[in-house]
């Protein structure tokens, strides 16, 4: 079963490790791999779960990049009336 993404304490995977999985196993964690599916098929209610925890993952990483990039244009904005 999924885990729900948007709960509190919900700890998000780090980049660098699902990175190094993906560079390892071809495939992203916790989703089975072509060749899997493949062999096995999948059941369509487990899948849509899966890749329901995908996007709220991917939803969570995109709001910590536009919070970074938040923070970042803010800082660019002092240093730049500093430098004036």
């Amino acid at each position: 079963m999924a885990r729900l993404c948007f709960s509190e304490g919900y700890r998000l995977p780090d980049l660098g490790a699902t990175a190094d999985f993906i560079k390892v196993n071809k495939h992203l964690p916790g989703i089975p791999s072509a060749t899997e599916v493949a062999e096995q098929g999948i059941l369509l209610g487990e899948m849509n779960a899966k890749l329901l925890e995908k996007i709220e993952q991917l939803t969570l990483y995109v709001i910590e990049l536009k919070n970074d990039n938040q923070n970042l244009s803010e800082r660019v904005i002092e240093l730049e009336s500093k430098i004036k």
